[in-house]
C-alpha cells in the first residue's frame, strides 16, 4: 500500500502514466530541469493498465526522446520497441465467414487522389506494445528526475471556480470495507494541492469528466466510443514466419458488418505480430451497436474462425488478453471552455484519450497522445508565472501542430458512419468536408430488442480471459461499479433487454441474482469502463477502485 501521508502539494501534478502522461513529464524536464514534476498512476506498476494493438507513427516518439535520451534507438530496450517495423500492409473485405477479399488498393487510389481514407495506410509505422512502451517512457521520466507514483488512484478534481482553477486531486482512500467502513489498515486518501494540472487519465477519465462538469465544459457533438478486445497468442515458428514480424492486417465486414443481410456494426479485425512466435488477434466494435445480446468477445472468436485467420493461430495457446475503450468521436467531442476554445480550464489541461486524440480514420492515436503531451509541457513551462493561461496556451500549441490538421480532416467520419450506417457512411465519408455536421446520439441509446444474427458454437470463457487480463482487487473493498437505480434494471431492463451488461461485460462482472443485475464481481474488473458507455439505460457508474488493483498487462 503506497504512503499517502506525506504526499501534499506539487508544482505540476500529471494524473496518468501511460504515453500522453510520461510524455508531458519527459519534455517538461527537458525545458524546465528544475520543476517539480510528479506523475501518479493507479496500476501497480508502469504498462499493467496500458492496452493497445498498437500501430505507432514513430515521428513524435522519435522527437520526444532524441532530445531526452540521445542514443536511445541504440540501446537494447530501445532497439526492443523498434523490431517490429509495418513494411506489409493489408486491409481485408470478409464478405461472410469463408472468403477473404484484398482492397488496399482502394486505399491506395484514396490516397492519390488525396481523399481522407489514404490515412488508413500503415507502411513505415512500428507494431509496438504499449505496455512495453510505456515502462521504457517511466524509465526515462525518471532518470530526469520526475516522480513517478505507482498505486496511487485519484477519485476526485478540487475546482475553485471562483477563479477558475484546479487547486488539488483527491486520491482514493484506502482500507474500507465493503460496507465503508474502516478497517486497521484505514488510510484516508490524499488531496494534493498543485500549481499545475495535466489530466492524462486515458479513455473516459473519471477526473476529466469532473473537470468537463464543474468547469461547465462543452462538446459540440457527444464522445461516441467503441471496444477493443485483444488476444496476445503463442504460435508455432511456422505459423509466426507464414505471417512475419513486418506485416499487418486490418479486416473489415464480417462478423461485424454484412451489406443489407446485417448485421451492421461499425469496426473491425486486427492481426499483428507480437513478440516472436506470438500473434496478436483483436476486435474493434463501436458502442453504438443495436444488439441486446451482443458480445464484442463472440465477435473475436467468430474473427478467429475465419479461414485467413485461424491459419496463423490454429493451435496457437491465448497467453495475455485485455480490453479496453476508445474515444471515436474525433474534434467534435474535444471537451471546452467555452469562453476561451481552451481544451481544459485554467491551470488544468485534458490529454491523449481523455481528450480524445483518436483519428479512426487511421486507427491511431498513440501519436497523437505524444504529441499532446509535450505541446502540455511547453504550456507548463510557457505560463508558470501565470498558471490561469496554461489551458488556453496548450489548446494554442495543438492547434498549430499535426495533431489539429488530421483530427480536422477526420471530423466527421466517425458521426457519418454512427448517423447513416457503414454500408452508406463509409463511402461517403471520402467528402468528410462537404458533409453536415450530423447530430449524433450516445452510444447507449442505441440498444434495441433485436438480437444479433450470428452466434458463434459455445459461450466465451470470460474466467479464462479474465485471468489472462491477470486482473485482480482488494475482495473486501467497497465496490467500485455502481448501479445508481436498482428498480431500473428489474422494472425495465430486465424485462425489455434481459441486461445487456450481463452478455457484453469482457469481464463477466455483472450477474443476474434473484432477479436483479448486480455487479457481481467487481473484482474482476478490467477497467475498460464499458458498461458506463453502453447500459442501454445510462444506469451504471465506474468509480475508482483502490491504488494498485485491475490488470497486469505485460506485453499487450
Amino acid at each position: 500500500m503506497p504512503d499517502l501521508t506525506a504526499f501534499d502539494h506539487v508544482e505540476v501534478l500529471i494524473v496518468g502514466a501511460g504515453p500522453a502522461g510520461l510524455a508531458a513529464a519527459i519534455r517538461l524536464k527537458c525545458l524546465r530541469p528544475d520543476l517539480e514534476v510528479c506523475v501518479i498512476e493507479k496500476a501497480a506498476g508502469l504498462g499493467q493498465h496500458n492496452l493497445s494493438g498498437a500501430v505507432l507513427e514513430p515521428g513524435p516518439l522519435f522527437s520526444l526522446l532524441d532530445e531526452a535520451a540521445p542514443g536511445w534507438q541504440d540501446s537494447p530496450a530501445g532497439a526492443q520497441l523498434l523490431a517490429r517495423p509495418v513494411r506489409k500492409d493489408q486491409i481485408l473485405w470478409l464478405p461472410n465467414r469463408k472468403r477473404a477479399l484484398e482492397v488496399q488498393w482502394a486505399l491506395q487510389v484514396a490516397k492519390g487522389l488525396g481523399l481522407c481514407l489514404g490515412q488508413m495506410i500503415h507502411l513505415g509505422d512500428y507494431t509496438i506494445s504499449i505496455s512495453e512502451l510505456t515502462r521504457y517512457l517511466g524509465h526515462v521520466a525518471t532518470s530526469l528526475g520526475v516522480e513517478v507514483m505507482t498505486g496511487f488512484a485519484a477519485r476526485q478534481i478540487v475546482y475553485d471556480d471562483r477563479n477558475g482553477l484546479v487547486i488539488g486531486v483527491g486520491l482514493v482512500d484506502q482500507g474500507l470495507d465493503k460496507g465503508v467502513r474502516p478497517q486497521q489498515n484505514y488510510l484516508e486518501g490524499q488531496t494534493v494541492g498543485l500549481k499545475m494540472c495535466l489530466l492524462a487519465e486515458g479513455c473516459d477519465g473519471l477526473l476529466t469528466e469532473q473537470l468537463v462538469q464543474q468547469a461547465g465544459l462543452r462538446r459540440i457533438s457527444c464522445q461516441l466510443f467503441s471496444i477493443g478486445v485483444k488476444e496476445l497468442v503463442k504460435v508455432s515458428p511456422q505459423q509466426y514466419e507464414g505471417f512475419g514480424p513486418d506485416r499487418v492486417v486490418h479486416a473489415l465486414g464480417y462478423p461485424l458488418w454484412r451489406p443489407v443481410i446485417g448485421p451492421g456494426m461499425f469496426g473491425g479485425g486486427i492481426i499483428y505480430p507480437g513478440p516472436a512466435g506470438h500473434i496478436a488477434v483483436g476486435m474493434i466494435v463501436g458502442l453504438d451497436w443495436k444488439y441486446k445480446d451482443f458480445n464484442p468477445q463472440d465477435a473475436l472468436t467468430l474473427f478467429k474462425g475465419h479461414p485467413f485467420v485461424h491459419q496463423f493461430i490454429n493451435g496457437g495457446q491465448v497467453v495475455e488478453a485485455g480490453a479496453k475503450m476508445i474515444p471515436e468521436g474525433g474534434l467534435l467531442a474535444i471537451p471546452r471552455d467555452p469562453a476561451s476554445g481552451a481544451i481544459g480550464k485554467g491551470n488544468c489541461m485534458i490529454l491523449g484519450d481523455s481528450a480524445g486524440f483518436v483519428n479512426m480514420l487511421k486507427i491511431k492515436g498513440l501519436h497523437n497522445a505524444v504529441l499532446s503531451g509535450m505541446a502540455a509541457a511547453q504550456a507548463v513551462a510557457d505560463c508558470l508565472e501565470e498558471p490561469s493561461r496554461a489551458a488556453v496556451r496548450y489548446t494554442e500549441l495543438i492547434h498549430r501542430s499535426p495533431v489539429y490538421k488530421e483530427m480536422w480532416s477526420a471530423r466527421r467520419f466517425r458521426h457519418t458512419i454512427a448517423r447513416l450506417g457503414p454500408l452508406i457512411g463509409m463511402p461517403l465519408s471520402v467528402l468528410d468536408g462537404l458533409l453536415p455536421a450530423w447530430v449524433v446520439e450516445e452510444d447507449y441509446k442505441a440498444t434495441t430488442t433485436a438480437a444479433y444474427p450470428l452466434r458463434p458454437g459455445r459461450p466465451f470463457d470470460k474466467d479464462s480471459f479474465v485471468a489472462m487480463a491477470g486482473s485482480s482487487h482488494r475482495e473486501d473493498q467497497p465496490c467500485h461499479l455502481l448501479i445508481q437505480d436498482p428498480s431500473i434494471c428489474k422494472e425495465i431492463c430486465q424485462p425489455r433487454l434481459n441486461g445487456p451488461c450481463v452478455t457484453f461485460c469482457p469481464a463477466g462482472v455483472y450477474e443476474q441474482i434473484d432477479g436483479l443485475v448486480r455487479p457481481a464481481n467487481p473484482s474482476n474488473c478490467l477497467h475498460c469502463k464499458t458498461c458506463q458507455r453502453k447500459c442501454p439505460f445510462n444506469n451504471i457508474r465506474w468509480v475508482t477502485p483502490e491504488g494498485g488493483g485491475g490488470v497486469r498487462y505485460k506485453r499487450m
